[in-house]
C-alpha cells in the first residue's frame, strides 16, 4: 500500500513537471508522455484541480468537440537545491517544472569551525537573487547519514561532521522549510521524478567520485534503511588487508576505487606529481599512457565485481551510474563490463547499465527534488517540513494574481 501511495505521489509531481516544462496538455497527452493509463491521469488531475495547482483551459477547435487542456496555475514557484561537498557548495533554483533556472558554485571548508554560518550566508545570498520566484523550501544533499529528512541531523565522515543539526540551523536562520538527505538518496529522488525512475519501479543508482554511494528505488519507494544509512556501497569490504578507509576500516570499495585512492596509486609510482590530481591522471590516460589506463581499468574491474553483488542481491531493472568518476568512463568501461557480466547470476546478466553525464547541477537538482516531491509525500518522510512546504504551496495558489 505504501509503495502504491509513493508511486501516486511521483506521478502527481511528474504531471506538474510536464505541464511546466512543455506547456498545457490534454489528459490523453499526459497519459502518453508519462506512460500511465488515461484512467490514472484522470484520477490524479482531479486531485490536482481540487488542490488548485492546475486549471482547465479551452483548446482551440479545428472542428468537432475541442479537447480540454490542463495547465499550471502558477509558474513562479521554485525550490532551492544545495549540494554540500568538503570543498565547495553547489546551488540551483529549480522551478515546479523541474527545470534548473539558476546555478552557482561557491568554495566551502567543511571542517572550519565557521562552516555552518558560512553555509547559511551563501544560501541566503543565493535565495536573495531569486527575483520574483516564490521559494517553497530548501533541499540539502550531502555525503553522510541523515536519520530524518525533516530534522536534518547529519553524520558525515567526508565532511568531518558528527551530529550536526544542519536542518535546524538553516530553518532558524532562513525561515523556510528545509529537508536534508544523503546526496545519493537526493539524486535518486531526481531520477525518480525526472530521469530513469520515471520508466522503472526498481532502480539502483550508483555514484563514483570522491566517494562511492548507492541509492535504491524499490517498487517506487526510495529505501532509506533503519536510520537513513542505506546505500553505503562504498563501504562494502573488498580486500581484507586493503588500504585504510576514511570510515576507519580497511579494504572498503571506496578506499580502492575512489578518486583519492586512484590519485594515491598514481603518485606511489610517480606517474603524477604530489601536487597533481585526478584531472592530470585522466589526461595521461586520454593520451594513451598505459600505466594511467591500468589504474582506471583496475578500478573498473573492482567496481564491476562489487556491483554484480549488489545486482544479484537487489534485482534492479536498471542501474544508473554517474558521479565525477564517469568523466573517465572510457578507461573504466571494458574492465567494468567484463567483471560485471561474469559475476552476475544467469537470470540477471541482461540488466541494463545507464551511464549518465555528471555535473554539480545534477546533484543540486536532486536536493531540490526533495522539496518538489514533498507536497505529495504520502509516507511522511519529510515530517513536519513536508507539511510546511505544502502550506506554502497552497498559500501561493490562493494568493496568485
Amino acid at each position: 500500500m505504501a509503495a502504491a501511495r509513493s508511486q501516486t505521489d511521483v506521478n502527481r509531481t511528474a504531471i506538474l513537471a510536464h505541464l511546466g516544462a512543455h506547456g498545457s496538455a490534454s489528459r490523453a497527452d499526459l497519459a502518453r508522455a508519462l506512460e500511465v493509463s488515461p484512467a490514472l491521469v484522470t484520477q490524479l488531475t482531479r486531485d490536482l484541480l481540487a488542490d488548485g495547482l492546475i486549471e482547465e483551459q479551452e483548446a482551440a477547435s479545428s472542428g468537432g468537440r475541442p479537447a480540454r487542456l490542463l495547465g499550471l496555475v502558477s509558474h513562479d514557484l521554485a525550490a532551492i537545491g544545495v549540494k554540500v561537498a568538503p570543498d565547495h557548495v553547489a546551488f540551483v533554483e529549480v522551478g515546479i517544472d523541474g527545470v534548473v533556472r539558476r546555478a552557482d558554485v561557491q568554495p566551502f571548508d567543511a571542517v572550519s569551525p565557521l562552516a555552518a554560518s558560512h553555509l547559511i550566508d551563501t544560501v541566503r545570498r543565493f535565495i536573495e537573487q531569486s527575483g520574483s520566484a516564490r521559494v517553497l523550501g530548501i533541499g540539502v544533499g550531502l555525503p553522510g547519514t541523515v536519520a530524518q529528512q525533516g530534522i536534518g541531523v547529519v553524520d558525515s565522515t567526508q565532511l568531518g561532521w558528527v551530529q550536526v543539526p544542519l536542518g535546524e540551523q538553516l530553518r532558524r536562520a532562513l525561515h523556510l522549510p528545509v529537508v536534508v538527505e544523503n546526496n545519493v538518496n537526493a539524486l535518486s529522488a531526481a531520477e525518480q521524478l525526472f530521469g530513469q525512475g520515471r520508466r522503472f519501479r526498481n532502480v539502483l543508482v550508483v555514484t563514483v567520485g570522491n566517494g562511492v554511494g548507492a541509492g535504491l528505488i524499490a517498487d517506487g519507494v526510495i529505501v532509506r534503511g533503519r536510520s537513513g544509512g542505506a546505500g553505503d556501497f562504498g563501504h562494502v569490504p573488498v580486500r581484507e588487508d586493503g588500504p585504510l578507509c576514511q570510515c576507519g576500516n580497511r579494504g572498503c570499495l571506496e578506499a580502492i576505487i575512489g578518486q583519492g585512492a586512484l590519485v594515491n596509486d598514481a603518485r606511489s609510482i610517480r606517474l603524477i606529481d604530489p601536487d597533481e590530481g585526478v584531472d592530470e591522471l585522466r589526461s595521461l590516460a586520454d593520451a594513451g599512457n598505459a600505466e594511467a589506463r591500468e589504474i582506471f581499468a583496475h578500478a573498473g574491474h573492482q567496481l564491476g565485481r562489487a556491483m554484480a553483488g549488489a545486482v544479484n542481491l537487489l534485482d534492479p531493472e536498471v542501474v544508473v551510474l554517474l558521479g565525477e568518476g564517469v568523466q573517465a568512463w572510457s578507461h573504466w568501461q571494458d574492465a567494468f563490463d567484463a567483471a560485471l557480466r561474469s559475476a552476475l547470476v544467469p537470470g540477471k546478466r541482461g540488466v541494463t547499465v545507464e551511464v549518465e553525464r555528471w555535473d554539480d547541477d545534477r546533484w543540486a537538482q536532486g536536493a531540490a527534488a526533495l522539496v518538489l516531491a514533498t507536497p505529495f509525500d504520502a509516507q511522511g518522510v519529510a515530517g513536519d517540513q513536508g507539511r510546511l512546504v505544502r502550506e506554502r504551496l497552497v498559500a501561493a495558489m490562493e494568493h496568485r494574481p
